[in-house]
């Protein structure tokens, strides 16, 4: 069961750094779907730093349990959030993604939990 938590963990970690660097990068793609889906832009520090942060939990939830979980509690709430700001501009297309990002997260909690 560690073993799973550990690859989707690593899964996880590395595409919030991924994603967070995208943002930080301010690319026109990103610029864009904030600005489509009303996330004001001095908004974007918060989500980045969210996004680190719940790399660095997840990552250091693998030695104590605790973290990793409040990590996997907070990203939850950081992608169901996501999927709500796309379904409100009616864009299924980007909900997706987000929504199996909010599975990843729950699948993360469960995982932890087993493993304490």
């Amino acid at each position: 069961m560690f073993v799973s938590l550990a690859v989707v963990t690593v899964f996880m970690s590395a595409l919030l750094l991924v994603s967070a660097g995208a943002k930080s990068l301010r690319t026109r793609h990103i610029t864009e779907q904030m600005s489509t889906l009303g996330v004001p832009q001095r908004m974007m520090a918060f989500l980045i730093g969210a996004q680190i942060a719940g790399a660095a939990g997840a990552i250091a939830g693998l030695w104590w349990g605790p973290v990793g979980i409040a990590a996997a509690i907070g990203l939850t709430l950081y992608f169901t959030g996501a999927v709500a700001f796309h379904l409100r501009v009616g864009d299924r297309g980007g909900a997706s993604p987000a929504a199996v990002l909010t599975m990843a997260s729950v699948a993360l909690i469960v995982l932890r939990a087993a493993t304490l």
